[in-house]
């Protein structure tokens, strides 16, 4: 689910740096997971932030302006609500086309939590 309205961009062209948890110098790009935690632990990509959707608004303070802020959630339809919200709060976010279930596709690195192993469908 994308919108004319708002920036997109697909998987494959998101920056390298989300594929790893540890991340040389400061950090000018970033993936905002904005899943439920369930579907976090299921599996993420290593560099990302979660902030669950119902909780942007609360958490915003943690968010950099100006850092290149990429969104992303299961396929898509959160992810779109949650641009529109960062944009009219001066925000420029970008949403992330197809979501997890296209960066497991484009077999980008997941991490899970727990024992169990990385998986999105």
């Amino acid at each position: 689910m994308t919108s004319p309205e708002f920036p997109s961009v697909s998987v494959d062209a998101l920056p390298g740096e989300f594929d790893h948890s540890e991340r040389p110098g400061p950090v000018r790009a970033i993936l905002l997971d904005v899943r439920e935690d369930d579907e976090w632990q299921l599996g993420h990509a290593p560099g990302a932030i979660h902030i669950p959707m119902v909780d942007v608004l609360a958490r915003i303070d943690e968010l950099d302006y100006d850092a290149e802020l990429y969104v992303i959630c299961r396929q898509g339809g959160r992810s779109i609500e949650v641009v529109k919200y960062l944009a009219h709060v001066g925000f420029e976010a970008v949403q992330v086309n197809g979501g997890m279930v296209a960066w497991q596709r484009m077999g980008r690195p997941l991490v899970a939590e727990g024992d169990h192993p990385a998986k999105i469908y």
